[in-house]
């Protein structure tokens, strides 16, 4: 069934020895995806280095990317599809017989449910979106409505709030920021930020620029920080509500900015000038002396960029969080200038993002993005309504570890009348599901990922494969491609069209493609199997899955030509040919700050600022709780912190993690000593939904009556050589302690780092 890292380097040691060779990658743990430069052993990532030629990275990397052979060689490999069995065990069944039954067991849902009864999830992970981009022919074949992925986690709040003002995503100018706002990010463990950590130390050392870092954690980032609002967690609504009310009380908004470039701002001056600003510098803990600082500081600034992350997307009041953020750089002007927000292009975006949407079919739980919000997924199958999900198909995730309430995802997974999982291991997800389907890894294939978010520079990198595939795993494009054909969804006479097509040349095959999706309506659902199936054969170097790149290159030419010839290219087929043969990734457009009005899509070309909804949950804020914590659950867990010693769970290994293995609790030394605990000491973690023990450390970095435990621990590991044997559990599983019930009101989107606690000497 599968195969320990040393069996698979035995097994090939004959065809594949030591390579002094250095070739081109990138790291795939977080969303800057910086360029790398690798030498193999083997099938052993042996060394590895930053590439100083890739345009957006220019060589530097952080510490965990340089221990990506744990990804590729740490853990237990799958190499051949699983089966349950009647006694609940896995059975070894060959790729026709998987592909065969779950392609009846797809057809039988759709035909008695209909198709909107199956739930995609994922579609990629963190660093292979090139195969999830797939996943749309199979959903198309099938005829499911419904998918999510993490950034339903995360995201969405942020991002309908966007698509209501700008239009879409922002980005901040941070090489010439004269102020960078940070709230609840530390670029410094967590990165996000290209060339995070040099550029933080650029901004520290220069005495003409100011960081500003909103966080209720001293953390790393907040050391280098000139202004640290070191605000009670959960609070940070408030904190944002006074800079604005002392923004708008003191007059410091930028007048001109406003006149020319929005509408609307009159109402929400209006509704801030009522703000208690110390009432509410009370309530987040901050002097109002400081937050007074800090307003004038932005105020007065030449430019600011912000960043907002996990640490408030994952807590109280998120969506009305991420608003508060966008009218303080709004409302100072700091929108399509040097050093301030900008909108960018993309290769292809990561979901529509509208402001109108689509509700789930059973709890009408919003779908912000398209996305159906991940806390709503058990609800949606856990009834007896005639809509709910009856299958789920997961791509390269693992919901049942990193979604909230394990045991609840659990049952639902049970509940469901199919489930089947793509992934390259036996995660705790495919535990519990009825197919598992081996995959290669993210470096025995082509790949890349489509975070494609900066500015003024925005690069795309496609990585070819290192490695040739375990023998037994195919890629996902391999797979969605068998089993749309098996469905019988594929249209053989447009099939037969574009193969044709292909074999006279690209521009004959554009036009062969437009064609027959005029001809055939199921051409454009089905596109990216017939781009595999047809074009992808004629693609150098075994590169077929690039074909899904070919209409990805057509449209930036056609919605950011002038960004895109401003980086060097005249058209999109040399966009294309650009992508397909730079290692080290290209430019694909190349953007001016006023061309963030471009991007607008506002017919007048305003921004409007005024968004009913959110004002009216600023003003509950003047009534609303500053705290979610109890008598019996008296403090505030941030369950699932970025730290030097976590990384994404895709590393499913423990071996990397050199200090503090377990994953220790950190605490106030206050707290400890009420509680009788010593660095060492081991505690129990007690939330509503569960507990779990930890080794406590003590740190002073930490406010009384706030605690964290780290991301990427509590993994179900083999303890022996087969991964389908016993396993261990190494530091906590942090959703077993978490709530699902307890989201944000808008996106979903759970409060992860306010989890209401009680910790107790074990």
């Amino acid at each position: 069934m599968s195969r320990t890292a040393a069996e698979s380097a035995a097994a090939r040691a004959d065809e594949q020895v030591a390579d002094p060779v250095w070739h081109k990658s990138a790291c795939i743990l977080c969303e800057c995806n910086c360029g790398l430069q690798v030498q193999l052993d083997g099938r052993r990532i042996a060394k590895i280095r930053g590439d100083k030629e890739h345009p957006g990275s220019r060589g530097y990397t952080c510490n965990k990317a340089l221990r990506l052979d744990h990804y590729q060689n740490g853990g237990v490999r799958l190499t051949s599809p699983l089966r349950r069995a009647a006694d609940g065990t896995f059975e070894e069944i060959d790729w026709a017989t998987a592909i065969r039954e779950i392609a009846a067991g797809l057809a039988a849902v759709r035909d008695q449910h209909g198709g909107e009864s199956v739930l995609f999830y994922g579609g990629g992970g963190q660093g292979n979106h090139l195969g999830g981009a797939y996943k749309g022919a199979l959903m198309a074949a099938v005829g499911a409505r419904y998918s999510s992925n993490a950034l339903a986690q995360e995201k969405t709040g942020e991002a309908w709030v966007d698509a209501h003002l700008a239009g879409g995503h922002t980005v901040g100018d941070w090489e010439r920021a004269e102020v960078a706002i940070f709230l609840g990010k530390n670029p410094w463990q967590s990165h996000g930020v290209p060339r995070a950590r040099t550029v933080l130390q650029q901004i520290s050392k220069d005495p003409a620029r100011t960081m500003i870092v909103i966080d209720p954690v001293r953390t790393e980032s907040a050391d280098l920080a000139d202004i640290h609002l070191q605000v009670r967690p959960g609070t940070d609504a408030w904190c944002l509500a006074a800079i604005l009310a002392i923004l708008v009380g003191e007059d410091l908004l930028d007048h001109d900015f406003l006149a020319s470039h929005t509408s609307g701002a009159e109402t929400v001056v209006a509704q801030v000038k009522s703000i208690d600003v110390s009432a509410y510098a009370a309530a987040c803990g901050i002097a109002e002396e400081q937050l007074r600082s800090a307003a004038r500081r932005i105020a007065t600034a030449g430019s600011v960029s912000t960043y907002e992350d996990l640490g408030v997307q994952h807590s109280l009041n998120s969506t009305l969080v991420s608003y508060l953020n966008k009218l303080i750089w709004l409302l100072t002007g700091n929108f399509a200038k040097p050093g301030a927000m900008q909108r960018h292009s993309w290769v292809a975006p990561l979901s529509k993002w509208k402001t109108t949407y689509r509700t789930t079919p059973v709890t009408g739980a919003r779908m912000l993005g398209g996305i159906v919000p991940c806390n709503a997924i058990p609800d949606e199958i856990l009834t007896d309504h005639p809509k709910r999900f009856r299958a789920m198909w997961v791509d390269s995730a693992n919901p049942a570890h990193s979604l909230a309430d394990t045991q609840r995802f659990i049952e639902a997974m049970a509940a469901l009348d199919l489930v089947v999982v793509l992934d390259v291991a036996l995660t705790e997800t495919a535990r519990h599901a009825d197919y598992v389907l081996p995959c290669a890894s993210q470096f025995e294939k082509w790949e890349a990922t489509f975070f494609t978010t900066e500015h003024p520079h925005n690069v795309f990198q496609l990585r070819a494969p290192l490695l040739d595939p375990l023998p037994g795993t195919w890629t996902e494009p391999q797979i969605y491609s068998a089993i749309a054909r098996e469905l019988g969804a594929t249209p053989a006479r447009a099939e037969r069209i574009l193969r044709a097509a292909a074999g006279r040349g690209r521009a004959a095959y554009t036009l062969a493609f437009a064609a027959t999706a005029v001809a055939d309506k199921r051409v454009r659902g089905l596109a990216p199997t017939l781009l595999y199936e047809t074009l992808g054969p004629t693609l150098p170097d075994g590169a077929a899955s690039v074909a899904i790149l070919w209409p990805l290159a057509q449209r930036v030419a056609l919605t950011h030509r002038a960004g895109m010839k401003r980086a060097g290219h005249r058209s999109a087929a040399a966009l294309f040919d650009a992508m397909l043969t730079n290692r080290s990734g290209v430019v694909f457009t190349e953007d001016r700050p006023e061309d963030s009005w471009s991007y607008v899509p506002h017919k007048d070309k305003r921004i409007p600022l005024a968004i009913p909804e959110l004002l009216a949950a600023l003003d509950g804020l003047a009534s609303g709780p500053h705290a979610h914590t109890s008598a019996q659950f008296p403090v505030v867990l941030m369950a699932g912190q970025r730290r030097a010693e976590s990384a994404n769970t895709i590393f499913r290994t423990t071996a990397w993690r050199a200090r503090d293995p377990e994953g220790a609790l950190r605490m106030n030394p206050a707290d400890a000593e009420r509680l009788g605990l010593a660095a060492g000491s081991r505690a129990r973690v007690v939330t509503a939904r569960g507990s779990a023990f930890a080794v406590v450390t003590v740190d002073d970095r930490y406010q009384p009556g706030h605690a964290a435990l780290p991301n990427g621990l509590g993994l179900d590991l083999p303890s022996g050589r087969g991964e389908d044997g016993p396993t261990e559990r190494t530091g906590v599983a942090l959703n077993t302690l978490t709530d699902g019930t307890r989201r944000d009101p808008f996106a979903g989107t759970p409060w992860h780092k306010h989890v209401p606690a009680r910790i107790e000497p074990a």
